[in-house]
């Protein structure tokens, strides 16, 4: 017996950032019919380094998005890592399967930018539109479909309605209000991290290199005590950079940090050159929680896919979101569209329990190994002896680097490409 395919389209995308764009996109752009929803309205703010490696950077091509510097995409050429007493410059490899440079811009026009794109390959999308619950076939308890409630102009609630769909993806971000409801919670054994950023108006907006500050501490640089996390300074291009810092614990248990007051005592410290003065901040200081390593399975579960932040996607490495929602959303899609493609309840439900195999093929071993790493860094006193006698070696930090950045290759590559991958692989899948 078939699948039902009656409905309002093939699937309903729920929120509109990085993994729900890419999803929508991606299965629009083969033909089905997306409805993508998202509760605000664009542009939105959230908050992230706005950085993008070279792996982000590879999806965004695969997806034909434009990136023109006029469009306030900010082209950068590898990190700058500070620490231990040291400066070193770190450029994104030239690789086959990566460009060697990254890009940052601002999430109130990437994530526009992405949305839109959806829109134009096809895509239903549909602003000021919450989805505030799944709806459940009563004897299999598949999801049919979801709740939603539109919101107004003036902010108030609008009309509540169902819509429906044979297949369902949740890229509604860490909160994972579907896969909440439908039982699928969070692990607390998993990493968790914390961000906090804003903007500053800065003489060196236009800098090329993506700088990372290894060492923070709670006073006067080396006479005090250092903390757990490490700041990012991000050159935007437009007169303005984004300024954070990210700490993580190795379980999803709340620090007793205060992250803002951190964020304080580091800007005391920052070099004078980046001019991070009170009137020079542009925006309030923002936190948010970057849920990884696959913190919230299984991925698939009744109808119902998780993407992006919604199933613990960020990377425990660097606290890299973006590409990795990128990556989910095109690998959903393609499972998705294999799906659609049946003709059989059971070949529908058998496609579709292949994509938590697909992501942990493609990183499970990877977060596996971050576990691991956070495990090191989160005692700030084994950061500082890493930084301090790790990076003057060359050869060792190219190393690091591409662990960290997720810049190594699958298959082939040099040694450090193929130690990495193979590291990966021994190691069980996240």
């Amino acid at each position: 017996m078939g699948f039902s395919r009656d409905g309002d389209a093939d699937v309903i995308v729920v929120g509109a950032g990085p993994a729900g764009a890419s999803a929508a996109h991606h299965l629009a752009r083969d033909g089905h019919s997306v409805i993508l929803l998202e509760k605000s309205t664009f542009p939105r703010d959230k908050v992230c380094g706005d950085g993008l490696t070279p792996g982000a950077v590879r999806e965004l091509i695969s997806m034909g998005v434009p990136m023109d510097r006029a469009d306030g995409w900010m082209r950068n050429k590898g990190l700058r890592v500070i620490g231990g007493g040291h400066e070193i410059l770190l450029p994104w490899p030239e690789t086959a399967s990566f460009p060697n440079y990254g890009m940052a811009k601002a999430r109130t026009g990437l994530d526009a930018a992405l949305a839109r794109h959806a829109q134009r390959s096809g895509a239903d999308l549909r602003e000021a539109t919450s989805a505030t619950g799944p709806v459940l076939d009563e004897r299999s308890g598949r999801i049919t479909g979801v709740t939603v409630r539109t919101t107004n102009p003036d902010g108030s609630r609008g009309e509540v309605a169902t819509l429906r769909a044979p297949v369902v993806v949740d890229a509604g971000g860490v909160s994972a209000r579907i896969a909440t409801a439908m039982g699928i919670t969070r692990a607390e054994n998993r990493p968790m991290g914390v961000a906090v950023r804003t903007y500053f108006r800065s003489p060196r907006h236009d800098d090329e290199w993506m700088e990372s500050q290894l060492e923070l501490w709670d006073g006067p640089r080396e006479r005090s005590n250092l903390l757990p996390g490490y700041g990012w300074i991000f050159a935007l291009g437009d007169g303005t950079v984004n300024v954070g810092l990210g700490s993580v614990s190795s379980t999803a248990r709340a620090t007793k940090l205060d992250y803002k007051d951190l964020f304080r005592t580091w800007m005391r410290n920052a070099p004078e050159s980046w001019e991070f003065t009170p009137e020079n901040q542009v925006g309030e200081l923002r936190s948010a929680a970057l849920p990884m390593a696959f913190n919230r399975k299984p991925h698939y579960s009744r109808g119902l896919l998780l993407a992006g932040d919604s199933g613990g996607m960020v990377s425990p490495f660097n606290g890299e979101g973006i590409g990795y929602a990128l990556m989910a959303g095109r690998i959903a899609a393609d499972v998705i569209a294999q799906a659609l493609a049946r003709t059989s309840g059971y070949g529908h439900e058998k496609a579709l329990r292949a994509y938590p195999d697909a992501m942990r093929a493609e990183i499970g071993g990877y977060y596996t190994l971050g576990r691991g790493f956070v495990k090191l860094i989160e005692n700030p006193a084994i950061m500082r002896v890493c930084t301090k006698y790790g990076l003057p070696h060359p050869v060792l930090m190219r190393f690091v680097h591409k662990l960290l950045s997720d810049g190594f290759e699958r298959r082939g590559g040099d040694p450090m490409d193929r130690v990495i991958t193979a590291l990966t692989k021994v190691v069980p899948a996240a």
